[in-house]
């Protein structure tokens, strides 16, 4: 049921002039008001500064003064969140500012479609996507085959792959998962780390770990990965495989050479599925070697059953420092670029 919508023109009793209309909300009585608003009216605060408009509560209702289409805006946020509200989610300064970003980029998805959607759940924590391109990519996953999700770091493309792993494995869709990664220096040397093989890939593949840590319980993690239905390998441990009835994830897949990104995507099975993540801007490569993810879209951009997903900084969902850097660091590197380029005209 929508929020019931009204609204009039204000006037003082010294001044005829029509001034700004005002917009009058009111909240659904099955809505406490403290859970849209936020405590100490939070929430109310934050979209009042959002958007050209002064906002005024009192108890169930919510009057507007300003611009038709920013109260326009604003009913339409309230909807949304009144609808999030219902699905039993609580709401968050994050969940409201997103709510805002979405409605202003005018995006065909609507904010409560985005911030509701379930992946998973585990120990009470529940996984699901924060951003439109993150809906998408998950959708992606869900109707194709091979999916890339491409994009820098923090954007969760690798996070909502392994929620969908293992919504899959529970789902009884695939029997196993396997996490993969190439085992290459970020600025250090397998041959200068203490230990075993082993022990010196262990930190390739501990974020992997680390990730099922929150999506499984913890004490259950040591069996399924003695019998084989989670495997977390290095991608040299991939080749002369066929993986059938599996859910595969390729992280880090801008550190691939072209060959080895060959060898991986053949490695698919039947009643397999294939999700291949990674961040063009950050490979780890000796210097001369072409990374298979920066040439493979261009090579299987036009097969059927096939999805390039590409994430930006604006889908960045870790600190919001972090997608400040990352944005920076893009602009840098474009400038960069084209300095360069002039250069050597």
């Amino acid at each position: 049921m929508p929020i019931a919508y009204d609204w009039h023109h204000m006037t003082d009793d010294t001044d005829l002039t029509p001034g700004p209309p005002a917009h009058t909300f009111t909240i659904p009585s099955s809505v406490a008001a403290v859970a849209l608003l936020g405590p100490a009216d939070e929430f109310l605060r934050i979209i009042e500064e959002s958007f050209d408009a002064r906002i005024h509560a009192r108890g169930n209702t919510i009057t507007v003064t300003g611009a038709p289409s920013e109260a326009a805006l604003i009913e339409r946020l309230l909807d949304e969140l009144v609808t999030i509200v219902r699905t039993g989610q609580h709401l968050t300064r994050e969940t409201v500012e997103r709510s805002v970003s979405m409605l202003r980029t005018e995006t065909e998805e609507k904010p409560a479609e985005v911030l509701s959607l379930n992946i998973l759940s585990n120990r009470g924590r529940t996984i699901r996507p924060k951003t439109v391109n993150q809906k998408r990519y998950v959708d992606a996953i869900d109707k194709h085959t091979i999916v890339f999700g491409i994009g820098p770091a923090g954007t969760g493309k690798t996070y909502l792959a392994m929620a969908k792993a293992v919504q899959a494995l529970q789902a009884k869709e695939v029997n196993r998962i396997i996490l993969t990664r190439p085992a290459v220096e970020a600025g250090e040397r397998l041959g200068f780390l203490p230990g075993s093989l082993s022990e010196k890939i262990d930190p390739y593949l501990r974020p992997l770990y680390d990730a099922l840590h929150d999506m499984i319980d913890p004490e259950s993690i040591p069996k399924l990965l003695t019998s084989g239905v989670i495997e977390v390998a290095p991608l040299a441990y991939m080749r002369g495989r066929s993986l059938n009835d599996a859910f595969i994830i390729l992280d880090e897949a801008q550190n691939t050479t072209p060959e080895q990104m060959k060898m991986f995507l053949t490695r698919l099975g039947f009643g397999s599925k294939m999700v291949v993540t990674g961040d063009v801007t950050q490979v780890d490569l000796p210097s001369g070697d072409r990374s298979g993810l920066r040439v493979v879209q261009d090579i299987l951009d036009d097969v059927r059953d096939i999805h390039f997903s590409n994430l930006t900084a604006s889908d960045v969902v870790r600190h919001k420092l972090v997608g400040r850097i990352v944005a920076a660091y893009g602009e840098y590197e474009e400038g960069t670029d084209s300095r360069e380029r002039r250069r050597t005209q």
